[in-house]
């Protein structure tokens, strides 16, 4: 069975625990960009005393046009991200597309995350799992949108037989029709009766899709993901910038950097909450 709660250096993710909060910008656009939001959010989890990791993506392989910017690399953005690790002391998490990027990654980053559109890529899974195991890191499978919340067991076993027990999956909404996706709130206890600790991404999950450009409702941001919470979802995942507007990477679903503190103080208020309720059966 998978590990719950999961532990993260000196912190722990799952039932009872507080909320763990996965933050950063969409992409790696420069250094100065990562390191100020960097340190914007290193100050809120230190005044608040949260968990919080930073995200941030060295490629952004599933862009809508062949012309959208993707980042830095491998190489590059992986030392951009071990200089955020050692300026503000956060554990570290980015995303991987392809089996040969999963030992590079894992040898620095703290979560390794499986995008949504790949997580039925058994080798990319194998890989992946197989690099968190070697490294004692975390591996985040985010449900893609195209599947029951029940099917995504198919990658928690793939994990498991991989060798990593230390798994988190994250629900991000569901394609509905066209143009649009969907959060049905039953995905959280169902993908928590796996065993695993399940992250809500609060900001893809108002992604508007199509057209030549990924398009989003950034003002649905602080619904969503309260729902998740009251739910009983054991992190949130979100992406923020200083100016989404000038974002190079989904921007429109994207959190005012200077919105982030009061949303997660809220956060944490309701994960007390639900905390203090006791187990129905």
């Amino acid at each position: 069975m998978p590990e719950n709660p999961v532990n993260l250096g000196g912190s722990q993710c799952g039932r009872g625990q507080p909320l763990l909060f996965i933050a950063g910008p969409c992409v790696i656009e420069s250094e100065d960009l990562v390191f100020h939001i960097a340190d914007t959010l290193q100050g809120i989890a230190a005044k608040q005393n949260l968990q919080l990791v930073f995200k941030a993506s060295f490629d952004k392989a599933n862009r809508t046009s062949i012309d959208s910017f993707r980042g830095p690399g491998l190489a590059a953005g992986l030392e951009v991200l071990v200089s955020v690790k050692e300026r503000t002391g956060l554990p570290i998490t980015t995303d991987i597309h392809s089996p040969e990027q999963a030992d590079p990654a894992a040898a620095v980053c703290d979560i390794l995350q499986i995008p949504a559109f790949l997580a039925r890529q058994t080798d990319l899974i194998v890989a992946s799992a197989r690099a968190a195991a070697k490294y004692g890191r975390l591996l985040n499978i985010k449900k893609p949108q195209f599947i029951a919340p029940e099917d995504i067991v198919h990658a928690v076993r793939k994990s498991e037989q991989s060798g990593c027990s230390s798994i988190l999956l994250t629900e991000r909404g569901t394609t509905f029709g066209y143009g649009r996706l969907v959060n049905d709130m039953q995905a959280i206890p169902i993908m928590q009766s796996l065993g695993c600790p399940v992250i809500f991404d609060a900001t893809h999950s108002v992604q508007r899709p199509g057209g030549s450009q990924t398009g989003g409702a950034r003002e649905m941001i602080r619904p969503v993901a309260r729902a998740a919470v009251a739910c009983g979802c054991d992190g949130v995942f979100l992406e923020t910038h200083p100016n989404p507007h000038q974002a190079l990477s989904d921007g429109p679903n994207m959190l005012p950097l200077n919105h982030v503190e009061s949303l997660l103080a809220e956060l944490t208020q309701l994960r007390e909450l639900t905390n203090s309720f006791s187990s129905v059966n």
